[in-house]
């Protein structure tokens, strides 16, 4: 075992949590910081070209390539976890959507937590302090930050015309969905600046790497959190691979686990924090017993529906084509637009999947191409995509180590669609797309259902149906999740101190005690901005 050194704080996950910690608490002089990434420095093309997100995802390169269970509300069927394995983590490979959810999400932890510094009123300025807006400055919005949120820079006549249908179906138009209320139809914001990718590494890591109080390494695989009784004292790790060149970090002050909702809660089972079964079934020795650590699991399921159409253009036809690509990335090299500079998503949708429901529970992602699954080529023929997934499901999954190897992918098993409600939810969603394609906006293209396909049409057929094409959106959640002290399950409290252990903190997506209305990277860097702010303060107190 090598001594790596001696740290104030040992911060370990270089993704999006990661860079913002360890910017906000290397802004200090008088404290050091180690900031720990098991992948690799961001620095491929792909990375920071829009469209790369094709090449990245599914890439062993830039994503961990995880793999959930075999799922039984997929039909036995394990699909793709993709997860960013280079600083900025998911940031580097994402859909690059500028999302922070409904006030209703944050009134919601407030209430979970017994804590109101976590509801809407004081959480807003928290995402404005981050946040550098296209429009300016307002109530809602700040423009002094590092995170970069811009309009995504091209057009799409298909697109125009779902706007069109759906407005025909009763869902008004939005000019922005971050104000607290996201009902409508309306063109998603994008983290990108001047038609690039902007991840967290390159707004929060980057620009602070000069700091001599800040190391970062890459290729760091953590194995555990070296405790004394149940107090945290750094972690051990491996450069270059599994078990190799093994190293003790020490932190002097706290040691940060910022591993996202399927590292962090895998490192704290392996350093003896969690489910006492889980731990002796692999022979990890009990330091603290934690229920509620891998537990919890919530992640966005969605539905791709893919439409074929007539007479109007799509990026089908345009990537399948010599000339098309040639043209393409023509007008990225001359003007940062065009094709190369989308996000997965250029459209999006808010809505409710019945008039009970209070806020949306539906999110659509609405796309002008189709394939069979990220990685593979786009389709020959025309088509669209409209995904819409369930934004607060009720089925619970777990993460679980599968033996005591850090370079062991976890047991991933979300439980998607494993309760009724969720079902239900899943065959009024197909519908609810279905009926805004069949509105007269676009009836000239003759849209044609590809995919689930139009023989499914009873409750039980859709949420089949949903089984055979739901896939994740890349949000797992709340594994480590905060809560009361009266709450069993709850992993830390509302200063995202692990409970029962001194000097340890989580601060990712995995404290989360309910996912969010919308794309959790946003919220996860409000999240990492908070964390880091109670972690200074509780140095200075």
């Amino acid at each position: 075992m090598n001594d790596f050194g001696e740290f104030d704080y040992v911060v370990v996950g270089g993704g999006t949590a990661g860079c913002v910690v360890a910017n906000r608490l290397s802004a200090d002089p008088d404290v050091t910081v180690l900031l720990l990434e098991a992948g690799a420095k961001d620095d491929w093309i792909w990375i920071h070209i829009p469209i790369g997100y094709l090449y990245c995802i599914n890439n062993p390169r830039t994503d961990w390539c995880y793999k959930t269970e075999a799922e039984p509300g997929l039909n036995g069927r394990s699909i793709g976890y993709a997860r960013g394995k280079v600083l900025g983590g998911s940031s580097s490979i994402n859909a690059m959507l500028c999302l922070r959810g409904q006030v209703r999400d944050y009134e919601e932890w407030a209430q979970l937590t017994g804590d109101s510094r976590w509801n809407w009123e004081n959480v807003l300025p928290v995402f404005k302090q981050s946040e550098d807006y296209w429009r300016g400055a307002d109530e809602m919005h700040g423009d002094k930050g590092e995170w970069r949120v811009e309009k995504q820079r091209l057009h799409w006549d298909v697109l125009d015309r779902y706007v069109e249908a759906a407005q025909q179906a009763g869902i008004p138009f939005i000019e922005d969905y971050n104000r607290g209320d996201n009902f409508g139809i309306g063109h998603f914001e994008v983290n990108q600046k001047k038609g690039v990718r902007w991840n967290a590494s390159k707004a929060m890591l980057r620009p602070v790497q000069h700091r001599t109080n800040l190391k970062v390494v890459t290729g760091a695989l953590i194995d555990k959190v070296v405790m004394e009784g149940r107090e945290a004292r750094g972690v051990e790790f491996s450069l270059g691979g599994h078990g190799n060149t093994r190293h003790r970090a020490g932190a002097r002050i706290e040691t940060v686990l910022t591993a996202g909702a399927i590292g962090s809660p895998a490192i704290l089972q392996r350093s003896g924090i969690g489910p006492g079964a889980l731990l002796q079934q692999h022979g990890v020795p009990l330091v603290h017993e934690l229920p509620g650590v891998g537990g919890n699991l919530q992640d966005h399921l969605q539905l791709r529906m893919i439409f074929k159409v007539h007479g109007i253009k799509t990026l089908n036809q345009t990537a399948n084509s010599l000339w098309g690509k040639a043209m393409m990335a023509l007008e990225y090299a001359l003007f940062r637009s065009g094709p190369l500079s989308m996000a997965p998503s250029q459209l999006g949708g808010f809505f409710r999947s019945a008039p009970e429901v209070a806020t949306p529970d539906l999110e659509f992602h609405v796309q002008p191409l189709s394939l069979d699954k990220f990685g593979d080529p786009l389709h020959r023929f025309p088509a669209f995509t409209a995904s819409v997934c369930n934004l607060r499901p009720s089925s619970r999954g777990t993460v679980k180590i599968r033996d005591r190897d850090p370079g062991s992918a976890p047991l991933i098993a979300p439980n998607y669609l494993s309760t009724e409600q969720d079902r239900q939810v899943a065959a009024r969603a197909l519908r609810l797309t279905r009926q805004v394609v069949a509105q007269p906006a676009m009836e000239a293209y003759r849209p044609e259902e590809f995919l689930p396909g139009a023989q499914f049409q009873s409750d039980e057929e859709l949420a089949m149906a949903a089984g055979n094409i739901g896939t994740t959106i890349f949000h797992p959640t709340c594994t480590c999740a905060m809560g009361r002290a009266d709450d069993a399950q709850a992993v830390v409290d509302p200063e995202l101190r692990v409970r029962g252990v001194a000097r340890l903190r989580v601060v990712d997506a995995s404290i989360m005690p309910t996912i969010t209305s919308g794309n959790t990277n946003t919220p996860t860097i409000m999240i990492a901005e908070r964390g880091a702010a109670l972690i200074r303060a509780a140095r200075k107190a």
